[in-house]
């Protein structure tokens, strides 16, 4: 039987991506008014980005063992590998490393230093070598390579959210003096959410964005989706803007950036996670 991946409600994968390459997926969390609500399985407000005092937790070691479990018995013992959101990110990854603990080096976890789509294409990717019959060494390789090729960009309306969240990482320094910035981000090389450049208006941020993302595509065929937090419209413009700068695009989507990564980056964010093809 085929290797099995494993991610988590953070990689936005669809449900046709998830049934065509038979990955799994462990819920992250939301805490809301006394509730835990599972993202993907139960119903969150629409509006959770906007609700104070919501907090966000990481897939719980009971669900990522037992899912593994289940993994790997459908696998046949072939093995399985987990690909989760970035360990500067969530505690997901240090939970995902004790849960596979029981299974020894039949479950492989690996940290896709990334967020969003971004977790979803190096999940894929894993697959997708999982599919073609590669062992549970090459579908560790398979992630881990992808990971260099995937990239995040972010534009945040306002900087509250991440603030409270404490996911701005090294860019915290400038928090205090520059809340009227809408800020180009982007997640580093160890998954890290970092300024990229500093910017005064949302429309010189999101052309911004294009073009940094034209800059890690360059001639490549690479896959796009554009994310967003209520705010269809600017990722609509994004996407055309996109396709426009980038003919070569093998797929371009939009989807919204999901209850979890909403809560920490707020109302009117639009994101940009990029996979660009092996050479």
């Amino acid at each position: 039987m085929p290797v099995v991946v494993v991610s988590d409600s953070s990689s936005r994968l669809g449900v046709d991506d998830e049934k065509r390459w038979n990955i799994r997926e462990v819920p992250l969390h939301v805490l809301v008014d006394g509730d835990d609500l599972r993202d993907g399985v139960d119903e969150i407000p629409y509006d959770i980005h906007d609700r104070p005092k919501v907090t966000t937790a990481g897939a719980a070691p009971a669900d990522l063992e037992e899912t593994y479990r289940q993994a790997l018995a459908d696998s046949a013992g072939d093995g399985v590998v987990a690909v989760h959101l970035s360990a500067a990110l969530s505690s997901t990854y240090s939970a995902a490393v004790i849960a596979a603990r029981e299974f020894g080096s039949a479950v492989r976890v690996v940290n896709s230093r990334s967020a969003a789509m971004g977790v979803g294409f190096v999940a894929r990717e894993a697959a997708r070598c999982a599919a073609a019959g590669g062992d549970v060494d090459a579908v560790e390789a398979a992630a881990r390579a992808a990971r260099g090729r995937s990239h995040v960009f972010l534009v945040v309306h306002r900087l509250d959210n991440l603030r409270r969240s404490g996911r701005i990482g090294t860019a915290s320094s400038w928090l205090g003096t520059a809340l009227s910035l809408k800020p180009l981000l982007r997640l580093d090389v160890d998954g890290r959410l970092v300024l990229d450049q500093r910017i005064r208006t949302i429309s010189k941020a999101h052309a911004a964005l294009v073009d940094r993302v034209a800059d890690v595509v360059g001639e490549a065929p690479a896959d796009v989706v554009v994310h967003h937090v209520d705010n269809h419209d600017a990722a609509d413009e994004l996407g055309a803007a996109l396709t426009q700068r980038l003919p070569q695009l093998t797929s371009l989507t939009v989807a919204d950036m999901g209850p979890v990564l909403s809560v920490h980056v707020g109302s009117g964010a639009v994101g940009v996670a990029v996979q660009v093809a092996a050479s």
